[in-house]
C-alpha cells in the first residue's frame, strides 16, 4: 500500500531531508586519499546525533538469514562495492569511487539519500560512470510529475544506462520512504513507460539508480551485507528523496550548493 503524506508529515520529512543533506555535504568534502571509511562514518554519526536525529540504517535487519543487523549510520561502498558497504579502517586511495548512502530519522519520519564521489583524480571511464548515474537520477526527478506512471521514472533512468553502455543493477531498487525506511512502491531502475502506479501528490519516493561499468550482475559478500559487481568493475550510486506535488517534484535531500541540473 502506498502511503500519501499529509502537509504536516511532508514538513517533517522536509526537515529530515535537510538534516541529511548537510551530513552528506560534509562527507562529500572529506572524501580524499588517505581518509578511512570509518572516519566518514564517525563524522556522519556525530552530525546526526548533534542534530537530534537518529541514524536510520543502524539496526536494520539483514537480508540473509545469518546476516547481523546493520552496524553503522552509513553504508560506504568503494569501487566494485555497489551498496551496503560497512565502514571500516579501509583507506581511500587516489581515484577510488566512494558511494555514501545514509538515512536520517527525524520526528518519526525518514529521509534517504546517496552520493558517489571520486577521491582525487578520476579515470575518465570512472568519471563518466559517476556523472551519467547522477544524470539519470536528475532525469527521473524531472519526470516525476503527478499523473505520470512510476515506471516512467524507471525508463528515464534506464535510457541513460543504455545510451552510455553501462550495466543496470536490477537486483536492488529504489522504494517509497516515510515512517519506514522501505515502503511501497518498489522503484526499479528499468521499466516500460506508462506502467506502474500513477504518481500522486503526497507520495514520497527514494529514487536510486545504480550503474556499473561492466555487467549489471552483482553478488553478496559473506558479511551478508556488502553487494559487489560480479565482474569486479566499478559501480556508482546516487539517490534522492522526492515528494510528489501538484507540479514538479520537490527534492527533499538537495545538498547545500548542489547543482540541480
Amino acid at each position: 500500500m502506498i502511503v500519501l503524506k499529509n502537509k504536516q508529515e511532508q514538513a517533517i520529512m522536509r526537515e529530515a531531508g535537510q538534516i541529511l543533506a548537510k551530513v552528506l555535504a560534509a562527507l562529500e568534502k572529506m572524501v580524499l586519499p588517505g581518509v578511512t571509511t570509518l572516519e566518514l562514518e564517525e563524522k556522519a554519526d556525530k552530525m546526526i546525533t548533534e542534530a537530534g536525529a537518529v541514524a536510520s540504517f543502524r539496526g536494520q535487519p539483514g537480508m540473509t538469514v545469518n546476516a547481523p543487523p546493520f552496524p553503522a549510520a552509513t553504508c560506504i561502498s568503494v569501487n566494485e562495492q555497489v551498496i551496503h558497504g560497512i565502514p571500516s579502517n579501509r583507506v581511500i586511495k587516489e581515484g577510488d569511487i566512494v558511494s555514501i548512502d545514509c538515512g536520517v530519522t527525524w520526528r518519526g519520519f525518514i529521509a534517504d539519500s546517496a552520493i558517489s564521489v571520486v577521491a582525487g583524480k578520476a579515470d575518465p571511464d570512472v568519471d563518466r560512470l559517476v556523472s551519467v548515474t547522477r544524470k539519470s537520477l536528475l532525469a527521473a526527478i524531472k519526470t516525476a510529475l503527478p499523473g505520470r506512471h512510476l515506471h516512467d521514472l524507471s525508463f528515464a533512468i534506464q535510457s541513460w544506462a543504455v545510451n552510455e553502455g553501462l550495466g543496470i543493477v536490477k537486483d536492488f531498487c529504489g522504494h517509497g520512504v516515510g515512517r519506514s525506511l522501505h515502503e511501497d512502491p518498489p522503484i526499479p531502475n528499468y521499466g516500460k513507460p506508462g506502467t506502474g502506479p500513477l504518481l500522486r501528490p503526497g507520495m514520497t519516493l527514494a529514487v536510486e539508480p545504480m550503474f556499473n561499468l561492466g555487467t549489471g550482475k552483482v553478488k553478496m559478500l559473506k558479511d551478508g551485507w556488502t553487494v559487489v559487481t560480479a565482474d569486479g568493475k566499478p559501480s556508482a550510486h546516487w539517490e534522492h528523496t522526492l515528494l510528489i506535488t501538484d507540479g514538479p517534484a520537490e527534492v527533499l535531500t538537495w545538498r547545500p550548493g548542489e547543482v540541480e541540473g
